[in-house]
């Protein structure tokens, strides 16, 4: 056994199907989608023109197109500092009850694991105008209703709020995870030595727990580059386009207006966006925390 393990040729046989798969799946696309974003092509004939550059031409030139990189900043901007450090916070008190600490990672977990649609749907009653949670609530202190998802002043908001309502337990359950594991020895002795809570929390837990936030930040601005379903659920990109994201502009070329070749060049701008922030990230913050050591 150990001699077929150090065959060369074994790894290779083991690996090869994950090897083509991630080459037929992921290896692939990317590259096919690199040439069609070259093309104009609606997606169905046979015949595809090369046209150069001219697709990310256009897309740099269309205020729509930066109206949707903008709201995805705002995805992103939303998730690192307003969601995350929710996140942080839920946790660190999830973290130090008592009793039924599996109710609440289960309560908090099972907005992830619904469906976007239901999601939207669900959200979009307590955003109604006229029988809506929050205008109930609104009504009581005698403020106006407010129209959440027509309103361009409120639409982006209302979405970034579902959206972070949908995944906050998730990253909750990967954070409580990391703080659970630091060994309570830790946390004894700095009682012993006097310091309270709110001390432990911050100069010992938050320090440890480094790493995995610094994982949540960036699957957060990785999931932000790429949000689209909450998007169409909720406000199809409006009104007026205001709520537009860069996916479901990519979606209405490509798809619904059947310019393929113009919407292969946004998902090409969306890998390539992501990838300068995410590197970004990794390359100004990331790498000073990744691992540390009780």
């Amino acid at each position: 056994m150990n001699k077929s393990l150090r065959n060369p040729l074994v790894f290779t046989l083991f690996i090869l199907p994950a090897l083509l798969l991630f080459l037929i799946f992921f290896i692939y696309p990317i590259f096919s989608s690199l040439y069609y974003s070259l093309t104009s092509w609606n997606g169905v004939s046979d015949s595809v023109k090369f046209t150069g550059l001219s697709n990310f031409e256009k897309a740099f030139g269309d205020d729509r197109f930066w109206v949707s990189v903008k709201n995805n900043g705002w995805f992103i901007l939303f998730s690192v500092f307003i969601q995350v450090p929710l996140i942080v916070l839920f946790s660190l008190l999830i973290a130090n009850v008592k009793k039924l600490k599996g109710l609440y990672k289960t309560a908090v977990f099972m907005p992830s694991i619904m469906s976007t649609a239901v999601i939207g749907i669900l959200w979009g009653f307590i955003y109604e105008p006229n029988i809506g949670l929050f205008n109930k609530v609104l009504g009581i202190v005698g403020i106006e209703p407010v129209y959440w998802l027509s309103d361009e002043r409120f639409a982006m908001l209302s979405i970034l709020i579902t959206n972070a309502w949908q995944w906050t337990g998730f990253y909750i359950v990967m954070v409580l995870a990391a703080i659970l594991s630091i060994p309570g020895e830790l946390d004894e002795a700095a009682a012993i030595d006097g310091a309270s809570r709110f001390q432990r929390a911050t100069r010992i837990t938050l320090p440890l727990i480094v790493p995995i936030i610094s994982v949540v930040i960036m699957l957060s601005i990785a999931g932000a580059m790429k949000a689209a379903d909450i998007v169409i659920v909720m406000t199809k990109g409006g009104p007026a386009g205001s709520t537009e994201v860069m996916a479901t502009y990519m979606i209405k070329y490509a798809i619904t207006n059947f310019k393929y070749g113009y919407g292969n060049a946004i998902a090409v701008l969306i890998f390539i966006f992501t990838l300068v922030v995410t590197v970004l990230y990794q390359l100004l913050f990331a790498r000073r925390n990744e691992r540390i050591e009780y």
